[in-house]
């Protein structure tokens, strides 16, 4: 059996996730010493222990927790009274840090022109996992788009049978025409992408719009697409183009206002 450490590794090779969860602090009677771990898996089952019973299932359901909204955490539990809601009575004290470990989020360009092109090296270059998909087998490989890490040469609609879109997913569509996203982005809304974002003017998407609701597609669900997409920075080549759509994913992933750092809060 591996170690934990080696599972960890493995998990970051394999862009996977999980939650390591650490006794760090252990007085009096506990069930484990300080440096006891366990990793929790997004569907619950994990290895290691953090002292089994009730505490290790508290310790549990912060691990997913975490996993959903990203964040570590500190957990600080009494073993003396279950009355009042402590999880065991060994009579101590014990403190659990929970670290999620999450892949770097994911960029899929969908559309590998110009746009799509500079989109792909900029998020790359950013650190993102960048996928690429073009329904044209000829743009959507490593020669004509380099950066990606993974290639799609599929129709839109057919991605979310290809690729797992999760909370840390951008969808970007820097496609060439408002036929193209009628066709394939129905199956897009129905993810939960953390951003869906479609270039192209105020026209375009509100003939797209229409469209898509001639289909029942839902205003709840056109509400979540950015569009016309990017920060307003007046760009016009594609790679400041790519730095006015990368400007609002990071904006959105790291939760930014997009307003000038000069006019304060």
């Amino acid at each position: 059996m591996n170690s934990i450490y080696q599972t960890i590794s493995e998990i970051e090779k394999n862009n996977e996730s999980a939650a390591l969860c650490t006794v760090t602090n252990s007085e009096g009677s506990t069930p484990r010493h300080v440096g006891s771990k366990m990793l929790v898996y997004p569907d619950g089952h994990f290895i290691g222990t953090v002292g089994g019973g009730e505490i290790e299932q508290r310790v549990i359901n912060e691990a997913l927790m975490a996993l959903d909204d990203g964040q570590a955490r500190y957990l600080h539990y009494n073993m003396v009274d279950p009355t009042r809601g402590d999880p065991g009575t060994c009579g101590g004290q014990v403190e659990v840090f929970v670290e999620p470990i999450l892949p770097n989020p994911l960029v899929v360009v969908i559309g590998a022109g110009h746009v799509g092109k500079a989109v792909t090296h900029l998020a790359k270059w950013m650190g993102f996992r960048v996928a690429a998909c073009d329904d044209r087998a000829e743009f959507c490989n490593a020669e004509s788009t380099p950066d990606a890490d993974a290639y799609y040469p599929v129709a839109m609609d057919e991605l979310p049978n290809q690729i797992k879109i999760d909370k840390r997913t951008f969808l970007v569509l820097t496609t060439r025409g408002s036929a193209v996203d009628v066709a394939g982005l129905a199956p897009l809304l129905d993810s939960p992408a953390a951003y869906i974002g479609v270039i192209g003017s105020k026209r375009r998407w509100a003939t797209t719009m229409k469209a898509l609701k001639e289909k029942g597609v839902s205003d709840e669900k056109l509400a979540k697409v950015h569009s016309p997409m990017g920060l307003e920075l007046q760009a016009e080549t594609p790679e400041e183009i790519a730095v006015s759509i990368m400007a609002e994913v990071m904006m959105i992933k790291s939760k930014g206002t997009g307003k000038p750092m000069k006019s304060g809060n």
